[in-house]
């Protein structure tokens, strides 16, 4: 007899032209282990453990797009250059050979990014304002109407190399307060020009970055977008305070061609919006205003949530997913997303699946330093 685990996570899910095995993903996690920006066979062997074991979908670390200020180390990987994409290329064959998909997460940091920081120091810190996440003027500089084309096109080109190379999708990092979620949220996002101004009228750049990555691949190659209310160390930011503000921002990205919303919070069990009366989630939510699969995540399995302190390598104690399987079992979100409990236990999805849960290893110091 199957256990409740295995009747919720390892049902297969259709995404697109992209056959998952199960429901569980790979949430992206920052290793700064690609000096040069490339990944090596570590990387390819770190992401094929996982698949081996379970895990159905893999979303890779933040990789930066090709725009000189995108990031801010020269040990994250990137995703354009011959041999970075050469190093994609063999992480997509490891993974694919332990029956797993896998999407890269592409990624601009905007104004986190520290001047003079790396892979290229002379790059300027750019954002929608040169507004920073605290409101304060003096983050960077606006980027021009032809920055912002330069990187609509830099969007576009590496989904098209993601799909050439054989990549099962791709997912946009629009969330945490880097350069996309810049541009939705208001408090970093001042412009007077068409990517300013309202919710939807903020919409206007990641819109615009979908639609030229729909006009690059297959129609059925699947675009995720992961979004929060959340930004970099301020847990109580909002990007929408009720659900029609919700709405009003996931609706146009839905209709210009987002596959799915992979919604990122710090507790998969806490309602969203609950002065509404609903139980929902922020996926859950996500879900019922789009009609689009959505992916949860947020201190899954584990005994204490995400903060700034998780970052230092806070521990955490194994914690049931009791909570989650019931909220599979309501059709609340289509997938879920773990991190650190990923980190800690490769074979999480494997023993999850097998009713092992009792063989789970928590999360430590140690795990956040290997990456293994």
């Amino acid at each position: 007899m199957s256990s409740r685990a295995s009747q919720a996570l390892a049902r297969p899910f259709t995404l697109g032209s992209a056959e998952l095995p199960n429901r569980i993903v790979m949430a992206p996690m920052t290793r700064q282990k690609s000096p040069g920006g490339i990944p090596g066979e570590d990387v390819a062997a770190y992401y094929a453990r996982r698949a081996a074991a379970g895990t159905g979908l893999i979303i890779t670390e933040g990789t930066y797009v090709d725009h000189a200020s995108a990031g801010f180390s020269g040990d994250i990987p990137r995703f354009h250059g011959e041999e970075q994409l050469a190093g994609w290329s063999r992480v997509v064959r490891a993974v694919h050979s332990e029956g797993g998909k896998i999407m890269p997460q592409l990624w601009h940091v905007g104004i986190q990014r520290p001047a003079g920081a790396g892979p290229f120091p002379e790059a300027p810190v750019v954002g929608p304002s040169g507004v920073g996440l605290d409101g304060a003027p003096g983050a960077g500089s606006p980027l021009t109407l032809s920055d912002i084309d330069d990187l609509i096109n830099a969007f576009a080109e590496a989904a098209w190399a993601a799909e050439r190379i054989g990549f099962d999708g791709i997912e946009l990092h629009g969330a945490h307060g880097y350069l996309i979620d810049q541009f939705l949220w208001e408090r970093t996002n001042r412009r007077t020009d068409a990517f300013g101004g309202d919710p939807v009228e903020r919409t206007r750049f990641a819109v615009d970055i979908v639609k030229a990555i729909r006009e690059r691949v297959a129609p059925d190659f699947p675009v995720v977008l992961r979004f929060s209310q959340w930004k970099a160390d301020n847990y109580d930011a909002k990007l929408a305070e009720n659900p029609d503000e919700l709405s009003a921002i996931l609706t146009p990205l839905a209709d210009a061609g987002v596959d799915a919303f992979h919604a990122s919070g710090r507790r998969y069990w806490e309602p969203e919006f609950p002065e509404s009366g609903s139980e929902l989630n922020i996926a859950g939510w996500a879900k019922k205003v789009t009609g689009k699969p959505v992916i949860t995540v947020g201190s899954v399995g584990l005994d204490a949530i995400f903060d700034a302190a998780s970052l230092a390598g806070k521990g955490a104690g194994v914690e049931s997913i009791e909570r989650l399987l019931e909220r599979f079992e309501r059709d609340e979100f289509d997938m879920v997303a773990i991190g650190r409990a990923l980190l800690a236990d490769p074979l999480w999805g494997q023993k999850v699946l097998e009713d092992r849960q009792h063989e789970l290893v928590p999360f430590t110091k140690d795990a956040l330093v290997n990456l293994y």
